[in-house]
Order: C-alpha cells, then sequence, then structure tokens
C-alpha cells in the first residue's frame, strides 16, 4: 500500500479524490484481513477510512451478536439470553422472524450486515455522509433490504412509532471532542442515559455495545433493572460488552442480572451464563496450602471480566488458591473447563531455584504470574530462563504464601 501511494502518476484517468479513495480501499483491506476475513474477499466491497476500520467489530463479535435474534433456535454454543424455559428467552421468543431492526449509530455498517439477515424490516443510522455512501454500497450487494438513513441516532429515534417487534442497537461513540477515549456510559455520544426511556418505549429489545474497560456493576446500576450482559471475547481478549434488554413480560425476577461470560476460540464459543446474586452466593472453597495440586486452572479473560470469581470455585467444584488470586486447583481434570488448564508437575521450592531441574534449564519455560510479588518479567530475570512453550513456571500466592509451580499446559 505504501508503495502505491507513490505512484500518482500510474493513474492519470482517476482524479485526487478517486486516487485516495483507492489508497483507502487498499488500506482498508489490509486492515481488515483478519478481522472481516469473509467481506475482505467478497467482490466489490468497500473499506472506510483507518479510524472506522479500528472502531468497527469483528466478524466473529458481529455473528455472536445475531446468533443471539436468531429466530426460534439458538446458536450452537451459544446459550440463550436467559438459561431458565424457552418462555423467558428475551430474544429467541420475538416472531419467527425479527420484524425490524434499528441500528441508530452505524459506522461502518458490519453490526447491521449481520443483524439485518434476521429482520424483515432494517435500517443503518449515520451522521457520517462518506460512511453512509460506503454502507449503501455495500448492503446492496447482499442487504438489498437494509436501508441507510444519513441523520443523527436522536432524530431518526423521534420518527419512530411505539415498539411492534422492534430490535434497536447501538453503538455510541465512545471519544471526547478531542479525540480521546471515554468509558463511562454518561460520556458517550449519543448519550445512552438521557434517550434510555425513549429507547425503551420504541424498542421491544434494546441491544447496547459498550467498551470492554467499563465497570459492569457501575453501569448496570446506570442502566437499571432488567439487563442482560454478555462480555464478548476473541481468542482471550476481551473486545466488547453488550447489555440487552427486553421490553416484554418475563416470568424472571426483573432484579436479576444475567451476565453470559463468552470466548471464540478454536473455532467454537466457550460460554459461562451465572447471575450476579449466584456469584455473590456461591460456596468457595481454598486449597490447602500444604498439598500439591495435580492441576492448575485459570478462567478465559470473559469470565475474569464478567468477575465470576467465586462462582467458578462452584460451579466446576475448583479450589481457589487464594481470595485474591483467581486461579483454581483441583486433582481432577475437567476438560472442557472455558480456559487454560495446566499439569503440575513439581512445585518448585527454594532448594530447587538454586539448582533448576535440567528440564527447564535447558527446555526453557513459559513464565505466569498471578497475585505474586514479581511481576513474569522479573521473575524470568531472576531464574535466567529462555521462553519456551512446552512448559510453565506459574508464580502465585497460595493463602498468604508465595509459591512457584513447574507445568505443563495441556
Amino acid at each position: 500500500m505504501t508503495n502505491l501511494a507513490f505512484q500518482r502518476k500510474k493513474f492519470p484517468h482517476l482524479t485526487d479524490e478517486e486516487f485516495r479513495f483507492m489508497l483507502q480501499q487498499e488500506e482498508g483491506r489490509e486492515r481488515l484481513r483478519d478481522k472481516l476475513p469473509t467481506l475482505v474477499e467478497q467482490d466489490d466491497w468497500w473499506f472506510p477510512p483507518r479510524l472506522a476500520c479500528e472502531q468497527c467489530s469483528s466478524e466473529q463479535t458481529a455473528a455472536y451478536k445475531a446468533e443471539q435474534i436468531r429466530p426460534q433456535t439458538g446458536c450452537a454454543g451459544v446459550p440463550a439470553c436467559y438459561p431458565t424455559s424457552d418462555a423467558d428467552r428475551p430474544l429467541s421468543t420475538l416472531n419467527s422472524q425479527l420484524s425490524t431492526l434499528i441500528d441508530l449509530t452505524g459506522g461502518y455498517g458490519i453490526d447491521s450486515f449481520y443483524l439485518s439477515a434476521f429482520a424483515n424490516e432494517a435500517h443503518y443510522v449515520e451522521q457520517d455522509p462518506e460512511l453512509c455512501r460506503i454502507a449503501a454500497h455495500n448492503f446492496a450487494l447482499t442487504r438489498p433490504h437494509l436501508q441507510v438513513h444519513n441523520t443523527t441516532a436522536e432524530e431518526f429515534l423521534c420518527t419512530l412509532p411505539e415498539a411492534n417487534n422492534v430490535l434497536i442497537y447501538l453503538d455510541p461513540a465512545r471519544r471526547d471532542t478531542h479525540g480521546g477515549k471515554v468509558f463511562r456510559i454518561e460520556d458517550c455520544t449519543p448519550n445512552i442515559i438521557d434517550l434510555l426511556p425513549l429507547l425503551q418505549q420504541k424498542s421491544t429489545v434494546l441491544m447496547i455495545k459498550l467498551s470492554p474497560m467499563l465497570d459492569i456493576t457501575a453501569a448496570l446500576r446506570s442502566l437499571g433493572e432488567g439487563w442482560q450482559v454478555h462480555v464478548v471475547a476473541v481468542r482471550n481478549e476481551v473486545k466488547e460488552l453488550l447489555f440487552v434488554h427486553h421490553s416484554q413480560p418475563s416470568t424472571l425476577n426483573p432484579q436479576l442480572s444475567f451476565i453470559t461470560a463468552a470466548n471464540y476460540t478454536h473455532d467454537h464459543w466457550q460460554t459461562l451464563t451465572f447471575t450476579l446474586q449466584q456469584e455473590q452466593s456461591a460456596q468457595v472453597a481454598y486449597w490447602n496450602p500444604q498439598d500439591t495440586p495435580r492441576y492448575l486452572y485459570e478462567p478465559n479473560a470473559a469470565i475474569l471480566k464478567a468477575t465470576a470469581f467465586r462462582f467458578v470455585s462452584e460451579h466446576f467444584h475448583l479450589a481457589k488458591l487464594a481470595p485474591s488470586t483467581h486461579l483454581y486447583a483441583a486433582d481432577s481434570l475437567q476438560p472442557d473447563f472455558p480456559g487454560r488448564v495446566w499439569e503440575v508437575l513439581s512445585p518448585l521450592t527454594s532448594s530447587m531455584l538454586k539448582h533448576l531441574p535440567e528440564d527447564i534449564r535447558e527446555q526453557g519455560a513459559s513464565i505466569l504470574t498471578r497475585n505474586y510479588p514479581l511481576t513474569a518479567d522479573q521473575l524470568r530475570k531472576k531464574l535466567k530462563l529462555k521462553d519456551s512453550t512446552t512448559q510453565t513456571i506459574i508464580g502465585a500466592r497460595v493463602a498468604e504464601k508465595p509459591t512457584l509451580f513447574w507445568a505443563r499446559k495441556i
């Protein structure tokens, strides 16, 4: 792409504006090759400016949202919104096909594109005219029913009638007027809190995408009761938080907040659903520091972000190493555990650190520290070990004692 930028003279038939757009297409294709692999390969698909490329959803996260509104059937590997009875599933109990989708913050349109697959009528709303032009071109290829509206979310929302099987989706801008990142709901554009009464009045289901840096408990205090939260991670990196509100009556206690931690890895979703009340009431077992566990477990990033620290212990019958150490231990293997698992080869005592086993000295090890006095880099420097993927040195507090384990990842 850099070389092409210096070859302006080879394209005399293009205006400067057309040439810049061609460069934008080449840059966008390269930037989004991993994020949108299917769409990148589609003929005549257009790409937006750099900032929109950075902010758009990936195919995996957009498809996850769409699977939440798949008619009647849920997504394989993705739980329904409320894991009780079919009657309490707020999205899958919409009509056989969603009547209307409205994306009030269209952006590049990836979420609109995926969500509209299950809607009879769909609307993309965006105030940037260039993004609207690109979206209109792309939607014409495979989503002709997805209408483009060049206006603000607030203006379009005021024109809507009362909700009738309508999903409203928002991904508010998380930057201030100076381009700096913001994380509180109140600081996003549009202001969700100010619009919330009208959004709930005009929607059957309201779905809001927010920053992965957001404090979930604080957000629920701002939004009120009756929300379900999805913590969505891809390959152990949290990408977004989804807050879903369903206006139809439910037999569920509206004060319950269901949280689903979803992590996409190895071409499938690992999921765990719980309530804040279950987390608070869960009984936690703690590992006896006098014993050496056979297996160590670390929940994936989505579960850690969801702060299901107590629930994980009770649900998977694992013992926590310490109250502030989010590693778990057991003498039995949990093959379907949603996270990383190691088999402990041996604890590393003080005497062993002075004369490390030959296998460690020769092969090296990856280093992991959790609630340990040294960082991973500091511990590696102290042990003078090269990096290796075949074995791991894990530093953690067990009860109040800093402890090292020599382990092999399963």
